[in-house]
């Protein structure tokens, strides 16, 4: 059941709308939406405009907080959040140290997945956006905590970076990470990349940096083709200890 100031997507015949249902309307070309109709509605359940549009109520997932939500900056794209993912093995079992929090989205798809999922954030705005981010996503095994994540302490299954990183940030992984664990780094430079690959090298018994490269396909009445949008992000480094 939708609840009082959730957040919830709005679906009309060509457009999305993330709004939060409660007290309030909401304008669109499609006519004046009372949000409060949305309460105690189910996902799937429909609303109507003033002039009897109607709309799809869904709860949003991960995917639609990357698209809608209020960001601070750039965040890791899904594609190379799926890759952290995937190469570590991330599971309902594991503790996940993430640093260089930004608006939490990649905080927000481990906390999906994750049994607890610590984020460290070392501006204060970013790490209340973070935090309201992460509250309308309904997590509440994610913390945010407003810190130089070097101050960590604990014990963790994956740690994830998406930061400007030291030598000391991969000593810290190291030393925080259980036998068996993942450190992953996500560098935009081939020259940050080398500095985690060679830290990493004289740590950790498994180094390895990829690239994920991906293209949109895009389709018109001439024909299907690869989108021409820019199909590089980053590079992400795996170390196991």
């Amino acid at each position: 059941m939708i609840g009082e100031g959730e957040r919830i997507l709005l679906v009309g015949p060509d457009r999305k709308y993330f709004v939060r249902a409660g007290s309030g309307t909401f304008s669109t070309d499609l006519g004046m939406i009372d949000l409060g109709q949305a309460v105690g509605k189910e996902s799937g359940d429909c609303i109507e405009s003033h002039n009897g549009n109607s709309f799809l109520i869904l709860r949003p997932r991960a995917p639609d907080f990357f698209e809608y939500s209020k960001r601070s900056g750039a965040p890791m794209l899904p594609r190379d959040i799926g890759m952290v993912i995937a190469y570590t093995g991330m599971n309902r079992d594991d503790r996940v140290l993430d640093a260089g929090t930004g608006s939490g989205i990649a905080a927000i798809y481990f906390g999906g997945i994750a049994k607890e999922v610590t984020t460290y954030e070392v501006r204060p705005d970013f790490a209340r956006l973070a935090s309201a981010n992460i509250t309308d996503a309904g997590l509440t095994n994610v913390h945010v905590v407003a810190d130089d994540v070097l101050n960590a302490e604990g014990t963790f299954d994956v740690v994830n970076f998406d930061m400007t990183l030291t030598r000391d940030h991969v000593s810290l992984a190291h030393r925080l990470l259980v036998p068996g664990g993942f450190l992953v780094c996500y560098t935009p430079f081939f020259e940050h990349l080398a500095l985690v690959a060679d830290a990493a090298g004289g740590l950790f018994s498994e180094v390895n940096s990829r690239e994920c490269i991906e293209r949109e396909m895009t389709r018109s009445t001439r024909g299907t083709r690869p989108s021409t949008r820019v199909c590089h992000s980053g590079y992400l480094t795996v170390a196991r200890k």
